[in-house]
């Protein structure tokens, strides 16, 4: 485990990370070598983890403002870890998985992580979406601090931007931050179709397509939880959110 403190003597756009913490959590010596270093070069205080129980006492110790997790780690697995992260105080989570498998990534969302990664990345890919979910963590912040007025309500599903909070048939429904920002987005122009790309670009800030499994997976954990029937697909589009005809 190590902490590692970059000064940055490039310019401003250089150093947007500057002063943020993330813990990489890595059993595999070259990546999380590589992932820290291109942290570092971001500007970014790093610390990393090697196994389960190791990660989360530096999670309780150090207080990231981001965690980058492996799913499979000596110990116990990465699940495990952003199961107890979790509970200890809320942090983004992106999830690293060395399988496609989807069954995996919404596994991992279900229990608290905000994005995935399949191995192998690009270490270009992994610095934006941890830029990403950093400033999705800002602009929460700043929305709370200037609420819109009022709830959103699209029949028995209600909306509270100001507390970030969903309910369905008045039952509180627990989302991850990006499954909140997701279902906002698509509840914007209800019943409008939006492509995989236009809902990639609107929540996580990332223009390439290559992203749109995210999407997908995204949208299935979110169903879960509000109901399959209340996002519709059109096929080779995208998606849009079921309302009650008036």
């Amino acid at each position: 485990m190590e902490q590692t403190h970059t000064s940055h003597n490039g310019t401003a756009q250089a150093t947007p990370g500057a002063q943020r913490r993330v813990l990489v959590v890595e059993d595999d010596p070259t990546i999380v070598d590589a992932i820290a270093a291109r942290l570092r070069a971001e500007g970014f205080l790093v610390q990393t983890a090697t196994d389960g129980p190791a990660a989360v006492d530096t999670a309780e110790a150090w207080q990231p403002d981001l965690l980058i997790l492996d799913i499979m780690l000596p110990g116990f697995d990465g699940l495990e870890v952003c199961r107890r992260v979790q509970a200890q105080r809320p942090v983004p989570v992106l999830m690293l998985t060395a399988r496609d498998d989807e069954t995996d990534m919404l596994v991992g969302l279900g229990v608290g992580a905000d994005d995935y990664m399949t191995k192998p990345f690009s270490m270009r890919e992994l610095a934006a979406r941890v830029h990403v979910l950093l400033r999705r963590v800002e602009r929460a912040a700043l929305a709370a601090a200037t609420p819109r007025s009022g709830i959103l309500r699209l029949g028995e599903l209600e909306i509270d931007h100001a507390q970030r909070r969903v309910r369905v048939r008045s039952e509180d429904v627990h989302l991850t931050p990006t499954e909140f920002d997701l279902l906002v987005c698509l509840a914007n122009t209800p019943r409008a179709v939006l492509s995989r790309e236009q809902l990639l670009a609107e929540v996580w800030d990332w223009a390439d397509a290559s992203g749109t499994r995210t999407v997908d997976s995204h949208i299935k954990a979110l169903r879960r939880k509000i109901g399959a029937e209340r996002i519709r697909t059109v096929h080779g589009v995208g998606y849009a959110l079921e309302t009650p005809t008036p």
